[in-house]
């Protein structure tokens, strides 16, 4: 499979005409697809034009059987440390956009901010028992950085969440206990109350500012507070 994608990744950096194309049979799609997949693998480095030619060069030449430049093996660590290093470098400037959009999401109209940091929006206003941090609550939600890129959405997937309240990113444990059932809220989120210097996943680096749209659909108290 990998040695499949590479095949395929090199065909799309050979072949621009091709790739100007949009896809239309389902199986073109699915190749369109492999190389989002294989990119996003990639998006870490956030190559330059020049530096993706290298690249390209790199997998013509093992997929070929071509006697390599050097010896990727030797180069392992290197490559490590420039995945580390651009991942820091991103992570400095998704810190610097989330200050200034925080500062900014702030002054949005019923915002509220927090001691924690957490910026709450609401949108429109529940009824009933709001959750406390032992509930399970239920909720549809999007996700999205601050930049607008969507990294996760229950309506996409079709079906609500389903989580305790105290298991999840802080900041969603303080901005849910904010909402009652029905309600809809926006949750700026600080890196510090989400992934902080860790990030997530591809999207979410290291200093990321998280932006979700909440809606909180239910809430089952925990057993101790039914007793």
């Amino acid at each position: 499979m990998h040695r499949l994608i590479v095949t395929l990744l090199i065909a799309l950096l050979a072949t621009p005409v091709f790739a100007a194309e949009e896809p239309k049979t389902e199986e073109q799609k699915t190749l369109y697809a492999i190389g989002q997949l294989v990119a996003r693998s990639m998006s870490v480095f956030q190559l330059s034009p020049n530096e993706l030619e290298y690249v390209k060069q790199g997998l013509t030449d093992a997929v070929t059987g071509k006697k390599p430049v050097v010896e990727a093996s030797a180069y392992t660590e290197k490559v490590q440390e420039m995945a580390r290093t651009r991942r820091k470098a991103q992570g400095e400037k998704q810190a610097a956009a989330g200050k200034a959009y925080i500062e900014q999401a702030a002054k949005e109209k019923d915002a509220q901010k927090t001691a924690s940091g957490l910026v709450y929006i609401p949108q429109k206003e529940g009824a009933g028992a709001g959750p406390t941090a032992s509930d399970t609550v239920k909720v549809n939600y999007r996700g999205t950085l601050t930049d607008g890129k969507e990294f996760d959405s229950s309506y996409k997937r079709g079906m609500p969440a389903e989580f305790r309240l105290d298991g999840v990113i802080k900041c969603w444990t303080e901005g849910l206990q904010k909402m009652k059932p029905g309600g809809k809220a926006k949750l700026v989120c600080p890196s510090d109350l989400a992934y902080g210097e860790n990030g997530a996943g591809e999207l979410i680096l290291p200093g990321a500012t998280l932006v979700f749209d909440v809606e909180l659909l239910d809430v089952k108290k925990a057993e101790s507070a039914v007793k």
